[in-house]
């Protein structure tokens, strides 16, 4: 169990954290329809200089999923399996995020600060969780 409320579980907390991390995750790009520009170039097809391809788009719909999956995956992982989807997931979605700086205006890297504290939280907690239980069993 966790320090903060005995009543969560640490599995309730990291899929907690990572509706946290996607609740940023979708405000940051919705405030981002608001800056002058942003909208002419998602018309455009290019943003950023980055030409909108479908591959793209699939590409983006994938990361995206790694989050999303994980609010389910680690509630119903058996501990071991949890401990290495958060950290891979967690991995691959602050390196996601790295890609964004180089354009990241002050609001986006606000967020992407919040979002990969909430990330490392999420480290820490998956980390321990086969060595409590196992400290349980004994």
């Amino acid at each position: 169990m966790n320090t903060l409320n005995q009543k969560i579980t640490d599995q309730v907390l990291i899929s907690t954290l990572w509706v946290f991390v996607l609740l940023n995750m979708v405000f940051r790009d919705l405030h981002q329809l608001g800056a002058p520009g942003f909208i002419e170039q998602m018309i455009s097809g290019t943003v950023n200089g980055v030409t909108i391809t479908d591959e793209l788009m699939l590409i983006g719909g994938i990361l995206a999923e790694i989050p999303i999956m994980m609010v389910l995956l680690s509630r119903i992982l058996n501990d071991n399996f949890n401990k290495w989807a958060n950290i891979f997931a967690g991995t691959i979605t602050i390196a996601v995020f790295a890609t964004a700086v180089p354009n990241a205006d002050m609001d986006d890297i606000f967020h992407m600060v919040i979002e990969v504290a909430a990330i490392l939280w999420i480290f820490v907690i998956a980390w321990k969780l086969p060595a409590k239980n196992e400290a349980l069993q004994n």
